[in-house]
């Protein structure tokens, strides 16, 4: 059997037992509300479900930019100097071990309430591990590239743009991946903890009034939003394999590359 398959039957029997569990009696509903019932409560209420993703959708779109682009960015930049990276990765390190959230307080004190707060603390928190997964793909690359990009003259920029992440793709998009997915948690966690908008807000409102069909419509809509993201970064992963230089076959192709635009 294939492993799509297998996928898609585990998939249909956690549908099935999450809609038959609460109505057996076996789970309580307000512990596990039935798919059905969640669903309805979601279509019931479409209006401000969808205004609260809107909310949710721009904070984390402005997140990601800040956290995987600078990551990605600055994970080269550090990987390709050793001096450097020596110095800033054992920190890097350090700070990606503390549990961030509990300084969330700090930055709506810096920020406010609003949006900003959630955008700041979410890049922070998918920031960090995109850039330790790009300096540590850096490291994997062939030193020949590198030296055959030197001897041609490349500079700083070129190495980084036309060598470096080219030959550390697979690493910087799961990097990427797991730097998403932290912003997606980040923006939602941030929500429920202050916020007057945004998904995580509605699920903290209605967990307040023991409104689980509601609570689980807002669960979804996350669900939903990382598996889009996921299935972005698969797409890309596919679009980009051709970027992927690791080998040293892929030397040969390194000259062109360097060669200034007509």
């Amino acid at each position: 059997m294939k492993a799509q398959t297998v996928r898609y039957l585990i998939i249909a029997a956690l549908i099935v037992l999450w809609e038959v569990l609460p109505r057996s009696g076996l789970v309580p509903e307000l512990f596990l509300p039935s798919l059905s019932s969640t669903l309805i409560a979601g279509w019931s209420d479409a209006g401000e479900y969808g205004q609260a993703l809107v909310t949710t959708l721009y904070e984390v779109a402005i997140a990601v930019l800040f956290a995987c682009g600078g990551g990605i960015l600055l994970g080269a930049v550090v990987g390709s100097l050793p001096s450097q990276r020596i110095l800033i990765m054992p920190i890097v390190s350090s700070l990606y071990a503390v549990p961030l959230v509990i300084l969330y307080p700090v930055f709506t004190v810096w920020f406010g309430i609003g949006s900003e707060s959630k955008i700041a603390f979410a890049a922070i928190y998918g920031f960090l591990p995109t850039m330790l997964a790009t300096a540590a793909g850096i490291q994997t690359i062939d030193p020949q590239l590198l030296l055959a990009a030197r001897s041609m003259g490349a500079t700083l920029s070129q190495r980084l743009i036309r060598v470096v992440l080219p030959a550390a793709i697979p690493t910087v998009l799961s990097g990427l991946r797991v730097g998403g997915a932290l912003v997606i948690v980040g923006v939602v966690v941030s929500e429920m903890l202050i916020s007057s908008a945004g998904i995580g807000y509605l699920i903290s409102r209605y967990r307040t009034v023991l409104d689980s069909p509601h609570v689980f419509a807002g669960v979804l809509l996350v669900l939903a939003l990382a598996i889009v993201f996921n299935a972005a970064i698969r797409l890309l992963e596919r679009k980009a394999a051709i970027w992927q230089t690791g080998t040293r076959g892929a030397a040969r192709d390194i000259a062109p590359a360097l060669q200034p635009a007509t």
